[in-house]
């Protein structure tokens, strides 16, 4: 547990939390797209096919989540588990953060419209029910991940790096962790390239980041961040809509440059240390540890 200079208990998950944090990210959701990938046969007979609706896909997407609830109480308790989901009781930030999140699907759209599909495929679904259950799956799974990716991750990495390093890094290894799903027919991302995808998922964490430091630590806002990004009612845009997606990335790192290249007001704790009204108090700080 890293303890501050004058002996309280600063972060109740320390800093080396991030290596079981991998492991479990990892060895979950790779271990069981391994045994789909080398062990087809055997797989598809015990489980089924594998599917995006696949419960056991459902669990690997999960997995970053999966490692975050299990690391949290492990180090905090029953309380660091609850200060830590009252994160998603954070939604206080600059209004113009909020048009930015509203406005993120004109990527797809721009994207579209250089493919020359925006006019020409019909809207994916053909009822109601359709459109409603898609939107449902959509809200629990993706989104899901990132109770692990923004929740632990990075804060963690901004406690040892300025947050334009963390969120680069962070990408990486956001986007390699896909790399999985790309190699096993069945799921989403194997009709996708995946070298767009990793550019893409390195430029989204870049945007995300200075979103997550500016809302002080909220979980919310990612959520709504990443339901944004694979809304199944946005055209298929792949892979141009990754040329406005770096674009936009760029340009939300020159807008907060200031707040991406210090550390001074990058959120570096996963549990508040305290929660004042429902809501926990400041997530800033810094260490070394």
């Amino acid at each position: 547990m890293d303890i501050d200079s004058a002996g309280a208990h600063r972060y109740p998950v320390p800093w080396i939390a991030l290596v079981p944090f991998l492991l479990i990210t990892f060895g979950l959701a790779w271990g069981i797209l391994a045994l789909y990938i080398f062990l087809p046969e055997p797989m598809e007979t015990l489980f089924g096919e594998i599917s995006g609706h696949h419960p056991l896909f459902i669990l690997a997407v999960w997995a970053p989540a999966v490692a975050a609830f299990i690391l949290v109480p492990s180090s905090g308790g029953r309380v660091g588990l609850r200060r830590f989901l009252s994160r998603m009781f954070l939604w206080r930030c600059h209004p113009a953060w909020y048009g930015f999140l509203v406005g993120l699907p004109l990527m797809f759209y721009a994207g579209a419209a250089v493919k020359g599909n925006l006019f020409t495929d019909p809207f994916p679904f053909t009822s109601g029910t359709g459109l409603l259950s898609a939107l449902a799956m959509t809200f629990i799974l993706g989104p899901v991940e990132e109770f692990g990716w923004r929740g632990l991750a990075l804060p963690l990495l901004q406690r040892r790096f300025a947050p334009i390093w963390a969120a680069l890094l962070l990408g990486v290894i956001w986007g390699t962790w896909h790399l999985p799903a790309f190699l096993l027919s069945g799921t989403p991302q194997s009709a996708w390239s995946f070298t767009p995808f990793l550019i893409g998922s390195v430029a989204l964490s870049l945007m995300v980041t200075p979103l997550f430091n500016a809302s002080r630590g909220s979980l919310l806002l990612p959520y709504l961040f990443h339901l944004q990004l694979i809304n199944p009612i946005w055209p298929d845009a792949q892979p141009y809509d990754m040329i406005f997606v770096v674009a936009v990335a760029l340009s939300v790192v020159v807008l907060n440059r200031k707040a991406m290249f210090r550390k001074a007001r990058a959120v570096t704790q996963v549990v508040p240390s305290a929660v004042k009204g429902g809501l926990p108090k400041d997530l800033t700080g810094e260490t070394n540890r």
